[in-house]
């Protein structure tokens, strides 16, 4: 008997697959493809309560929070060529995912483990890139879009303004000169 290639094992093995599991994998398959940010978290230790607070967080800063089985998301991952993962898919993990603003996410889930001290970062799949830990956590520290583009047009505005300001001084310095001349004259005369 021949041995199989792995396109055959793989086929095989999505044919025997549970349906409910092979539209789960495919789900998680759109997640990543339209996610600009996946942040993997270890959500052992929350209650219900707090689950429930931490999703109403991440939903306000534009990402959905779902608990998936690491093989799942290792399948869809391998699907889409992703590699790298694998090493943040220990233990429970819950995906925050959006296709948004990536560090507004990763803001929301550092403040709620400041304040909770209960959950853990595992990794993140970010713009394509796989990174542990520590980059999301500086990607919490980054301005979001909102505070760059504010950055950025204040910055723009800034030079208008000042030549506004300069172009409206000449024609008043003109007037003070002027009215200064004036009073000399009145004042020799």
């Amino acid at each position: 008997m021949d041995t199989p290639t792995p396109e055959e094992h793989e086929h095989r093995e999505r044919a025997e697959a549970r349906p409910e599991k092979v539209a789960q994998v495919e789900a998680i398959e759109v997640w990543l493809r339209d996610a600009s940010a996946a942040i993997l978290t270890n959500y052992r230790g929350l209650n219900v309560g707090e689950l429930v607070t931490l999703r109403a967080k991440l939903r306000e800063a534009g990402a959905e929070y779902r608990i998936v089985k690491n093989t799942l998301l290792l399948r869809a991952a391998a699907a889409l060529g992703i590699t790298g993962l694998d090493a943040y898919l220990d233990g429970p993990t819950a995906v925050a995912i959006t296709r948004d603003d990536p560090v507004a996410p990763a803001k929301a889930l550092h403040e709620f483990i400041r304040q909770m001290r209960k959950l853990e970062v595992k990794g993140a799949l970010v713009e394509g890139r796989v990174m542990g830990a520590a980059q999301v956590k500086g990607l919490a520290e980054l301005p979001g879009k909102a505070q760059l583009r504010a950055r950025v047009l204040g910055a723009l505005q800034a030079p208008p303004y000042g030549l506004v300001g300069a172009l409206s001084g000449v024609p008043r310095n003109l007037v003070y000169a002027l009215d200064q001349i004036r009073r000399q004259k009145e004042a020799a005369a």
